[in-house]
């Protein structure tokens, strides 16, 4: 791993011993995953030292005139209060129902009548921000998202607004970073909250481990080998994997980087056809058929059809808060090249032409503050991004979360994978492009190298177009477009 990498990772260590710092005492937790108690102030009253008394007057002193009544004055105007629910917000997280029921009812009391809150998806929302609509005062969006609105002057700097925020709170270094998009002094977003994507299995999986292998350590190799073990003994094939869902990052973030090390410049290496060679005659065979159905993992896990499953920490909490007792949650396995995962990073970013950017500014507060923050991950397994979040009674579902993310994030081996940036409005194609090479493979029996060097060829044409420079784990480009290597 590259010294960006493990700079990374332990960035995303400290990130997340911040947002966990009240659980060390008990329990060590896209991509908006689409699915499913504040403090007082303490600060004393300054003690005032006593006015001098005035000298009294003496007999001989005239007695000074009375002042003139001034002149009726118009009253000054009130200055306009500005409160958070004066604010557009648009968020491409939380848009099923039931998550924009959660968020708004954590939201309820922000302002005079809770935030205003629309939901949708980030080319929507872009597209109205680079037309210049000026209906948007604050969009709460992945990381990628930003880069495209920046590189056309299209956003405020929030710089002004984080350093107001930090009198009181006090944010990842990490996530601060990456809101500057490799500027020195533009903050294209506040950091908003993080997430990434885990393992877990039902307890009766257990029995079916392969020898020797520790749960929290697994290869790619032992999983598939205990999913063939669980079809053997229970004669039905009982791991799943989400298709209908985010099956696109388990992709691009977990199993392209765990054999290549990369994610687009490796992505028809030799270790990709490696890959493409497991997931077709090793890992496909074991997974049950209607994962081509599964959107969130959770249902199925609750079920009972699917005893093992990946998925994003928010689409697995409902199983794991039902039944806590039944079931166990950890890390990823590794690859060849490393532990690849994806850290998931969400920015509030205020356009360059919002209506009212200072209600803006006042939503931003709102959303940042630690108490919201901790009521989002116990609601919805967003993290926090602040210091001070008190998560000492999360959910015991998503306390089994939170372990297993503070191991995944520990790991020695980890290889970070951001979400695809400088993409813009075309974000979804690369996400086709990675899709549509499983399925040609895995599904259609295509040839792997031919499917490989021809969707290779697609995503050039996305990059060169985009004009998309790498992101982690790939190499930097010193801002030119990223680059799909030869075949090796």
């Amino acid at each position: 791993m590259n010294r960006n990498r493990k700079l990374l990772a332990k960035l995303l260590a400290v990130l997340m011993s911040f947002a966990l710092v009240a659980s060390a005492c008990g329990n060590d937790d896209d991509d908006a995953a689409p699915t499913q108690s504040g403090g007082t102030d303490s600060t004393p009253m300054a003690t005032e030292a006593p006015e001098p008394s005035e000298p009294e007057a003496t007999a001989t002193e005239a007695p000074e005139p009375e002042p003139e009544a001034p002149a009726t004055q118009a009253p000054e105007p009130e200055m306009e209060m500005v409160d958070a629910s004066d604010a557009a917000v648009a968020s491409t997280q939380f848009a099923p129902p039931e998550e924009q029921q959660k968020i708004l009812a954590i939201t309820a009391d922000a302002g005079s009548s809770g935030l205003d809150m629309t939901f949708g998806e980030a080319g929507q929302f872009t597209d109205q921000i680079l037309a210049g609509s000026g209906q948007i005062d604050v969009i709460g969006a992945l990381h990628g998202t930003f880069p495209a609105l920046a590189r056309d002057n299209a956003l405020s700097n929030v710089a002004d607004v984080l350093d107001d925020l930090s009198a009181d709170r006090s944010f990842a270094p990490s996530m601060v970073s990456a809101g500057l998009l490799g500027t020195e002094d533009f903050l294209a977003f506040v950091p908003w909250a993080q997430a990434t994507y885990i393992m877990v299995a039902h307890n009766n999986a257990l029995d079916y481990l392969p020898d020797g292998a520790d749960i929290d350590n697994l290869t790619w190799d032992h999983f598939a080998e205990w999913c063939a073990a669980i079809q053997e003994g229970e004669g039905e094939p009982l791991c799943g994997l989400p298709r209908a869902g985010l099956f696109h990052r388990f992709l691009e973030g977990y199993m392209w980087p765990s054999y290549t090390g990369g994610m687009v410049s490796q992505f028809r290496s030799a270790g990709a056809v490696e890959m493409m060679e497991y997931l077709r005659d090793d890992l496909a065979p074991t997974l049950h058929p209607e994962s081509l159905n599964y959107d969130f993992m959770q249902e199925p896990l609750q079920s009972g059809e699917v005893w093992v499953a990946f998925d994003h920490v928010a689409r697995l909490k409902d199983a794991l808060n039902a039944a806590p007792e039944d079931f166990v949650a950890f890390p990823t396995p590794s690859g060849p090249m490393g532990r690849g995962f994806m850290p998931v990073i969400v920015g509030l970013g205020i356009p360059a032409d919002a209506p009212n950017p200072e209600a803006g500014a006042e939503a931003i507060e709102y959303l940042t503050r630690p108490d919201v923050q901790a009521a989002v991950l116990a609601e919805l397994s967003f993290f926090p991004v602040v210091e001070g979040s008190d998560t000492s009674n999360l959910p015991a579902g998503v306390a089994l979360e939170a372990e297993a993310v503070q191991k995944l994030l520990n790991s020695q081996d980890g290889i970070p994978a951001l979400l695809p940036v400088g993409l813009g409005e075309r974000g979804g194609e690369i996400n086709a492009i990675f899709r549509s090479a499983y399925a040609r493979i895995v599904d259609n029996g295509e040839d792997i190298a031919s499917v490989l060097d021809d969707e290779g060829n697609n995503l050039q044409a996305l990059l060169n177009e985009t004009g998309a420079p790498c992101w982690d784990p790939d190499p930097a480009s010193d801002g030119r477009p990223c680059m799909v290597e030869p075949a090796s």
